[in-house]
């Protein structure tokens, strides 16, 4: 327990030095996003501060994975942190210079298949039908990985999330009595923590893609670690970050099936619509955590509690978020168009 406490303290207080050096080094480069129609805020504001949360997980989090009990191989964690840096690369280079998409991807499927492998080569050896999974695992992590890089646009939101999944993670590891995964899992929250305290609305700096994509394939990594030692711990792990799985994934089908460039930047994600019908950033992050901590928690715990029906759990939260996600658009639409017609008159 001491050394859980001492990795989250650790991370919490790298990432707050880090972001801070970020802040000054990006205002001094000029990497500031600029308002305008597809963006959310008003005001230039710097970004790249993600670069604390990756280096928190990567100066406490990765060696807590190593030496912690219960701990995972060296060529395991090195897989991890191979696949962390090459995710965060990409990001920090979109951030001073936008990467083509196809280039991007890439260097997302390479490390999702670092991942994989690290997870999944060990106990193909012994099951060769874990060979299957290597595919699936690495498309679902880079899934992840995109998804939450959508998601980040408005302020503080990526930072709350990352942080109530890395907790649930955290809290699912000790449970399991896998202190390093749990030290990895509160390291990168408390990293989220500190992100926060300079980019909780109004926020000073941006995470940048050198955070976004890194949180989506922490994500996937720690859930991948977890459901390897306890394949239980499955719908526990799809349940957590489903409020954002299910956002991110329901408008990109909408945007592909209305034939629009799904790559390209929008506002169409519920969570920008309340902004656009005036919801602050603060009050939309304020609900995104509502239904988190009201909905997403309980439904994980149940599933951890009764594994029999952990898929059963599952399902309910994802097809709630759908259900929310379709009505809190139709009311954002109405809105929309009320105050339109109003401001016509």
């Amino acid at each position: 327990m001491q050394s859980l406490i001492l990795a989250t303290v650790l991370g919490f207080a790298t990432s707050v030095v880090f972001t801070a050096v970020a802040l000054v080094y990006a205002r001094h480069r000029g990497l500031l996003d600029q308002p305008g129609y597809r963006r959310s805020h008003t005001l230039p504001t710097p970004r790249g501060g993600g670069i604390g949360i990756i280096l928190a997980t990567l100066v406490v989090g990765a060696p807590a994975l190593l030496v912690l009990p219960r701990t995972w191989p060296l060529a395991t964690v090195m897989h991890v942190v191979v696949a962390l840096v090459v995710v965060a690369a990409s990001g920090w280079l979109d951030d001073h210079r936008p990467l083509p998409v196809w280039p991007r991807i890439s260097m997302h499927l390479a490390a999702g298949l670092i991942v994989a492998t690290a997870v999944l080569v060990p106990a193909a050896h012994a099951d060769a039908r874990m060979w299957w999974g290597l595919p699936l695992l690495s498309i679902a992590i880079v899934g992840s990985i995109n998804a939450h890089n959508f998601m980040d646009g408005i302020d503080g939101i990526l930072g709350l999330q990352a942080l109530f999944v890395m907790l649930g993670y955290g809290l699912l590891a000790s449970w399991l009595g896998q202190a390093g995964t749990a030290g990895l899992a509160f390291a990168t929250a408390a990293g989220c923590l500190g992100f926060l305290v300079f980019n909780a609305p109004p926020a000073r700096i941006f995470m940048g893609d050198v955070g976004s994509g890194a949180l989506g394939l922490l994500v996937g990594a720690i859930a991948a670690l977890l459901v390897r030692r306890d394949p239980a711990m499955v719908w526990a792990c799809l349940i957590l970050p489903s409020t954002f799985l299910v956002d991110s994934g329901l408008t990109l089908a909408r945007r592909v099936l209305a034939g629009q460039r799904w790559y390209t930047p929008h506002r169409q994600h519920l969570y920008q619509w309340m902004v656009r019908v005036r919801w602050s950033h603060a009050r939309t992050d304020v609900a995104y955590m509502t239904w988190n901590l009201a909905v997403v928690a309980p439904l994980a715990w149940a599933a951890v509690r009764w594994p029999h029906l952990g898929a059963a759990f599952c399902a309910t939260a994802y097809v709630a978020a759908g259900a929310a996600w379709l009505a809190g658009k139709h009311a954002c639409r109405s809105i929309a168009r009320r105050r339109h017609l109003h401001e016509a008159a």
